[in-house]
């Protein structure tokens, strides 16, 4: 099983933070494994778990040229011992970008199919296919979300976190999210920052929920206005400030998720919208190898990983 690092708690120190009297810690998930980063790490960690119960020596699962996950899956199965094969979005491209050239070193085998058939993912008679060509795998969803990796999202928050009084997230597929707000303590608040553009993952979060049976003793609220155009889309205005956060806090965070994410946490300090004494914590969900990759495509200099 993947034996994960203590998780450190840093707490952010800046002039707005006092004349707000809030406190924002972030919890820096990024440095959970040395291999299998971030909110990944939860989500994987029972699904190969089982995978090796049931004596299954290949993980399959999805994802885009540039997916965490496809990266942190075969992480997870090179740590294991175990076999990956990631059917992937699109056509292959040489040279790899990094993601998928770093996976491919560790031994993940590359099945390239068309943006239509991958739609049809999770469909039965796909699936079939793919156990015709690749035998006997353990499937693991797109993103990673399924009953084992809500198991692994709620042990996120320990016995220290019931200090905070907003638990803040980045949202993709939502399983993190679900996670937290099932862990939440009593009076606690998970905000969701949604990465995708558009309202329907307000109904994505209440069907996730109801579909696992999950409730909590907390409530939620999910914000998505702090997108930048949609998934993976970005602005001169997100990138400016990641080099901000950076350089005052020495803090590494991605233009996909979390930097949305600490935006957004930094915009409703501004707008006042947490009560003064409110005590956050920002859910540091790793991604940072995706950086280079967006390097790759735009050009554009991100900072550099931090010790």
């Amino acid at each position: 099983m993947l034996i994960q690092n203590p998780v450190p708690v840093q707490s952010l120190t800046h002039t707005l933070l006092a004349e707000k009297a809030i406190q924002l810690s972030v919890k820096r998930l990024d440095l959970v494994h040395s291999d299998v980063s971030g909110n990944k790490f939860f989500k994987l960690k029972y699904n190969v778990e089982k995978a090796i119960h049931e004596e299954k020596s290949t993980l399959l699962t999805f994802g885009g040229a540039f997916s965490n996950h496809i990266y942190a899956t075969a992480e997870a199965a090179n740590a294991e011992k175990l076999l990956s094969i990631g059917i992937i979005r699109g056509e292959r491209t040489e040279p790899l970008n990094a993601t998928l050239a770093r996976a491919e070193q560790l031994g993940m085998q590359f099945h390239f199919i068309d943006r239509k058939s991958y739609r049809n993912k999770m469909e039965h008679e796909f699936l079939d296919s793919l156990k015709d060509k690749f035998g006997n795998f353990y499937l693991i969803p797109e993103g990673g979300t399924n009953e084992l990796a809500i198991k692994g999202t709620q042990e996120i928050l320990d016995l220290e976190d019931e200090q905070f009084t907003h638990v803040c997230s980045s949202i993709g597929t939502g399983g993190t999210f679900a996670g937290l707000y099932s862990s939440l303590a009593n009076s606690q608040k998970a905000l969701g920052f949604s990465s995708l553009k558009g309202d329907f993952i307000h109904q994505e979060i209440t069907d996730l929920l109801q579909q696992h049976k999950l409730s909590s003793l907390g409530s939620y609220e999910i914000f998505t206005q702090y997108h930048f155009g949609g998934y993976a889309k970005y602005k001169k205005e997100l990138i400016d400030f990641m080099w901000w956060f950076y350089e005052s806090f020495d803090i590494v965070l991605d233009p996909i998720y979390t930097g949305k994410m600490a935006f957004g946490i930094w915009d409703l300090i501004q707008k006042d919208h947490f009560p003064s004494g409110s005590k956050i914590v920002m859910i540091h969900s790793g991604g940072l190898q995706g950086n280079a990759g967006f390097t790759e495509r735009t050009g554009i200099k991100l900072p550099s990983l931090s010790a």
